[in-house]
């Protein structure tokens, strides 16, 4: 007899969680693992994908059936995790390379030039419903293609982070129709399915998984991946999905006019809308739910900037404990606190990994402008904080533009532990926020997705009326937006007026 517990996994950036839920949504046991991502190369990011991605997945499904529940209480199993990437894996099923990370990793800046040369970029884009960016994975193959043509050739399927957990748990390759979304070129969002139009000048369409919904199930958990992760053999797994859409969908973000904020490693943005509204500056995808388009965008750095900055202060060498690394982030936030909303006059661009929404340029790179010898410590982490809120309100300009304006935002993730930081997103553009009772993250909106797939959950609507409550709502400071809209001008005005110069910097760093 199968159990009825719905077990969810969420493999990001730098850590990996899982839940264990009843059908009510009631969380029952969780599991936190920390990761590095590695950076071997200047605009280069990459995880392990088996000690990582399927290591950690099954690490944290032994910690949630360690205590008084076993695998045969479980009726459902849902991964999301970080995306889109490009793994290749050989006939095997094994990865052929360290996987290619997100929009983070721009190393195939190149190909997306010589993909717009061949295939046309106004052609892909209406294929698509997305220009060739850094996020694309299109253009990530291409790059192995050109670069690693050994290993290309080795290449049976090109898998996704979800996708190849789910293999490892299922020995089937399928992919989400969310994520399939960004492998722009290959995916035509018209008919929502993979095209052959410019299969040609990437990969062969037979090495790429089949697609599926992120709520049906790709199949049930085998032998192997029982041994390893204590579930029971014949678990149904759902197909998985990305991090952002789980976390949106944790969050109660189901109707078009919901708009996700995410305050992860990145901040990225889901808006949902009842069809496409496409614009190169931003990104048009499926969602993870049917019937339903996803407006999303993120930005190249959010949390990475202020662990970056923490470590920066505290020094290199030796370990910390939890209490140590959230007292650090509490004094700076303290410290930051205390500096008026524009920084006494000092304005940061955040794209230390380049910028990803709606510039969409790999070169461009950091700076602080107007310091001056009475800015503080505490001066420099307000300053990067309020330029995260800069490059929302830049997104959110976008969206406003397109007709696309969100008519509830809600918001979630590490970074709205940080009250000041919420708060200043805010006033700086002028929008309310919701923040739900639980933050658990999109391991949460996994465990739905399996309810829903196994039929444990009956009906979506249970998401918004017993998984998800609103705790309260963030309202916006009318007498800091003057202040607020100076600034944002000149955060505006400085990368148009610096960003050659930035390229050469990071050209410059290339060597």
């Amino acid at each position: 007899m199968t159990g009825s517990l719905l077990i969810g996994v969420d493999i990001g950036t730098a850590s990996a969680k899982g839940v264990l839920c009843t059908p009510e949504g009631e969380v029952l046991a969780s599991a936190v693992i920390e990761h590095q991502t590695s950076f071997p190369r200047s605009g280069w990011a990459e995880h392990d994908a088996e000690r990582i991605w399927w290591g950690e997945f099954a690490a944290i499904c032994r910690q949630l059936l360690s205590g008084r529940y076993t695998g045969d209480d479980v009726g459902g199993v849902a991964v999301s995790a970080i995306g889109p990437c490009m793994l290749p894996v050989d006939a095997a099923g094994n990865p052929l390379r360290p996987a290619v990370l997100y929009g983070i990793d721009s190393r195939a800046t190149g190909e997306i030039a010589l993909l717009e040369e061949e295939c046309g970029a106004d052609a892909i884009f209406a294929l698509g419903g997305a220009a060739l960016t850094s996020q694309a994975v299109g253009p990530k193959i291409r790059w192995l293609r050109e670069h690693e043509a050994e290993l290309y050739a080795r290449t049976a399927m090109i898998q996704s982070s979800s996708g190849y957990v789910v293999y490892r748990l299922t020995g089937n390759h399928v992919v989400d129709r969310h994520t399939a979304s960004y492998y722009t070129p290959l995916f035509d969002l018209d008919r929502m399915t993979w095209s052959p139009a410019f299969a040609d000048a990437v990969i062969d369409l037979d090495r790429l998984p089949r697609i599926l919904e992120a709520h049906e199930i790709a199949g049930e958990v085998t032998a192997a991946a029982s041994a390893e992760t204590g579930l029971r053999v014949g678990t149904p797994v759902t197909a998985g999905t990305m991090d952002a859409a789980a976390e949106a969908l944790s969050a109660g973000v189901v109707q078009p006019g919901d708009m996700l904020i995410m305050y992860g490693s990145t901040l990225f943005l889901v808006n949902l809308a009842a069809q496409p509204r496409p614009d190169r500056r931003i990104w048009n995808t499926a969602y993870c739910l049917p019937g339903t388009i996803a407006i999303t965008g993120g930005l190249g750095t959010s949390g990475l900037l202020t662990s970056w900055f923490r470590d920066l202060v505290r020094g290199e060498g030796g370990t910390v404990s939890e209490d140590e690394e959230r007292n650090g982030y509490a004094a700076l936030s303290a410290r930051a606190a205390a500096v008026p909303a524009g920084c006494d006059g000092l304005v940061c661009l955040p794209y230390f990994a380049g910028e990803r929404n709606p510039l969409h340029d790999p070169e461009a790179r950091g700076m602080f402008a107007g310091l001056t010898l009475r800015h503080t410590q505490g001066h420099l982490y307000r300053a990067l904080l309020e330029a995260v809120g800069y490059g929302f309100r830049h997104n959110l300009d976008v969206h406003r533009e397109i007709g696309a304006m969100p008519q509830r935002i809600i918001s979630v993730g590490g970074g709205t532990k940080n009250e000041l930081w919420v708060q200043m997103l805010s006033d700086i553009a002028g929008i309310p926020q919701l923040l739900p009772e639980r933050t658990i993250g999109a391991s949460y909106g996994d465990a739905f997705l399996a309810g829903l797939a196994t039929g444990l959950v009956d009906q979506p609507e249970a998401l918004t009326t017993q998984w998800v409550r609103i705790a309260r709502e963030i309202e916006p400071n009318p007498a800091l937006a003057g202040v607020y809209d100076q600034a944002y001008a000149i955060y505006r005005n400085l990368y148009e007026h610096a960003k050659d110069d930035l390229h050469a910097l990071h050209r410059l760093a290339l060597g």
